[in-house]
């Protein structure tokens, strides 16, 4: 266990002008919220996402840091940033996990991200 408080919140939202139904192309933004509420500062070193398509088809997506950094998040500050997710089925499911460095021991150590659902909304007639 790192000992360390890190908070992560998740905002997904479709987006229809960038989507086509037609060629079952769905687009998603989320944008992410990581809460540092350790007395220690933290580093943002990589991450991994496993996104589940609506038929169950899978991909795994590894990299270093976040859109193209590797922030460090001292005690008590935020880190947010938004990504894009691009679905072949109007419904999906992300999740993931975070590889955080304590600058304080040098020592790694993940964060769970919670599943949360990629969805288009229900049109209502």
């Amino acid at each position: 266990m790192s000992g360390l408080a890190i908070e992560v919140s998740v905002a997904p939202e479709y987006q229809a002008a960038e989507s086509s139904e037609a060629e079952s192309r769905y687009v998603f933004s989320y944008t992410v919220t990581v809460h540092n509420q350790s007395p220690h500062s933290v580093q943002l070193m990589a991450r991994y996402w496993k996104i589940t398509q609506g038929s169950g088809d899978s991909q795994e997506v590894r990299g270093k840091g976040v859109v193209g950094q590797q922030p460090l998040i001292g005690p008590g500050q935020r880190f947010r940033y938004t990504s894009r997710a691009i679905l072949q089925t109007p419904v999906g499911v992300m999740e993931g996990a975070y590889t955080l460095l304590n600058t304080y021991s040098q020592r790694a150590f993940e964060v769970p991200v919670a599943p949360f659902r990629l969805a288009v909304p229900c049109q209502l007639h």
